[in-house]
């Protein structure tokens, strides 16, 4: 469903009157379908009855209040999801009218709706107690007032903090236990120090998603870290400023992380897509999903063998920790033999002619026609008036003639050294 169009400021009673009329909507019905009967509040503009999911999406609808609270009472107690994103929603207490007379409302996607310096009252906060997946991202929401709501939302599971521009946060002696994923990318967090904090905020995080913010660098040690975020088991880094493999390290102090992302962050930029996985693998043991693909056993242990060879030759005092066990694992591994596998592209042949003998280079991405042109200039004589034969060196089936004029000279397999006899026609 499109979003309606804007016609200046409109309440949430009015526009779920428009979109979920009967009128649009006469034969709609289906699975998370509720069907309100026709009994309305005096005085309500419904008309019979709406078609209202328990998913109700109204982005962009222009809403900035709520309207009558006894008519969202009767339409929604049934609405379990609320997408109100890019709305003109900007007073809290609107929106508590809304959310307080949906009565088992579990998510909420408040996002790009305007609520930068909108002060959040205790009585407001409340009535978000049961939401357990909360969006608030490009809404310039304060920290204060994310707080608040954490503190009031008992069973808050995921909390959506994209775009709001924060460089850091505060801390608080009352935390949320029972929030899992934290996303919070697009932001300007930049020291360890602010993201140390939603390890304690948050004890029971499992996932956490802070791409494109601008982070240092992983400032704790192994203590701090296990303490913190003992349940973490992803972690998205994505485009961060990371620059030293020691923060890379650092994150196998996180002792039940398993998925990592770390793609677009400046110490990678020098190696190529094979060099920075292989060492990536080698350099966290325990991760099972690396940048969204799954880590096999076999990758794992070709990567750890990359590893050693690729620091061979380093000075001891340069060697990462990690270099030194995975020696311990493997031995002291040699660098692997470098074989060329791509096709020859020249050979220097001889060519035989009556009794004079010639050394050529050919190119074999030629063809046997374009190899007569060569040799006409050299020899001076006619491609009409001549045949060719290859002999190589060592065969045991003796000259073969290349009769096929668009046949490439390196399906002959030629090799240096090779010899090709020039006869000319009989007539």
């Amino acid at each position: 469903m499109e979003p309606l169009e804007d016609h200046g400021s409109r309440s949430f009673v009015e526009v779920i009157n428009e979109k979920y009329s009967p009128e649009n909507f006469p034969y709609r019905r289906g699975p998370g379908m509720m069907v309100v009967p026709t009994v309305v509040p005096q005085g309500s503009p419904m008309k019979d009855r709406l078609n209202l999911p328990c998913v109700l999406v109204l982005n962009g609808c222009g809403i900035s209040r709520a309207g009558d609270q006894a008519e969202i009472a009767a339409f929604c107690a049934h609405v379990m999801e609320l997408d109100l994103s890019h709305n003109k929603l900007q007073d809290w207490h609107e929106i508590r009218k809304i959310v307080s007379n949906i009565p088992n409302l579990e998510f909420l996607n408040l996002s790009s709706n305007p609520l930068a310096g909108m002060a959040l009252e205790l009585q407001c906060a409340e009535v978000f107690s049961r939401v357990r997946r909360l969006v608030l991202n490009n809404t310039q929401v304060s920290w204060d007032n994310v707080l608040l709501l954490t503190q009031e939302i008992p069973e808050l599971e995921e909390l959506f903090l994209c775009l709001n521009e924060y460089s850091c946060v505060s801390a608080s002696n009352v935390v949320c236990p029972t929030l899992r994923l934290l996303h919070i990318t697009d932001n300007s967090l930049e020291d360890w120090a602010e993201v140390r904090k939603f390890g304690s905020l948050f004890p029971s995080l499992d996932t956490l998603v802070m791409a494109n913010n601008n982070l240092a660098s992983i400032q704790d040690n192994k203590e701090i870290l296990q303490l913190l975020f003992s349940n973490l088991r992803s972690i998205n880094l994505n485009n961060t400023g990371l620059t030293c493999w020691e923060d890379i390290e650092k994150l196998n102090f996180f002792p039940k992380l398993e998925e990592v992302r770390l793609q677009g962050i400046p110490l990678l930029k020098t190696y190529t897509n094979a060099e920075r996985r292989n060492l990536m693998i080698a350099q966290l043991p325990s991760i099972s999903l690396l940048n969204g693909s799954v880590v096999m056993d076999s990758e794992r242990e070709d990567a750890e063998r990359f590893f050693i060879r690729y620091y061979v030759d380093y000075p001891e005092e340069e060697l990462p920790y990690r270099y030194h066990s995975l020696v311990t694992k493997y031995g002291k591994l040699e660098p692997l033999a470098e074989i060329d596998l791509r096709p020859r592209c020249h050979a220097q042949v001889e060519v035989h002619y009556e009794e004079k003998v010639e050394q050529l280079s050919i190119r074999l991405d030629q063809t046997v026609a374009e190899l007569k042109k060569q040799l006409a200039a050299v020899i001076q004589q006619s491609t009409h008036n001549m045949r060719l034969y290859y002999i190589g060196k060592g065969s045991a089936f003796g000259p073969e003639e290349m009769k096929f004029n668009n046949r490439a000279l390196h399906s002959y397999s030629i090799q240096d050294e090779d010899e090709i006899l020039v006869v000319p026609k009989t007539k």
